[in-house]
């Protein structure tokens, strides 16, 4: 993915794991992996394969199209 995609990708998961009353930690916990690597997703530095998508969206109840809805604010 390209840097903007990523960037915005990190936006979303960030405002929809606030939006779940989520830390970073809790976060990581719930998905399994690290909160370092939740700190390196909301800030679009690291590529996170489908899978992680996948349980991100289960964590925070929406959908993949809400993960990728750049437009929404």
């Amino acid at each position: 993915m390209n840097t903007k995609v990523l960037q915005n990708l990190g936006k979303n998961i960030k405002r929809y794991r606030k939006l779940c009353g989520l830390t970073q930690e809790e976060l990581a916990f719930k998905i399994g992996c690290h909160q370092t690597y939740i700190g390196k997703l909301e800030l679009g530095k690291v590529n996170p394969s489908v899978k992680l998508l996948f349980c991100i969206t289960r964590a925070t109840k929406i959908t993949l199209v809400d993960l990728f809805d750049f437009d929404k604010k």
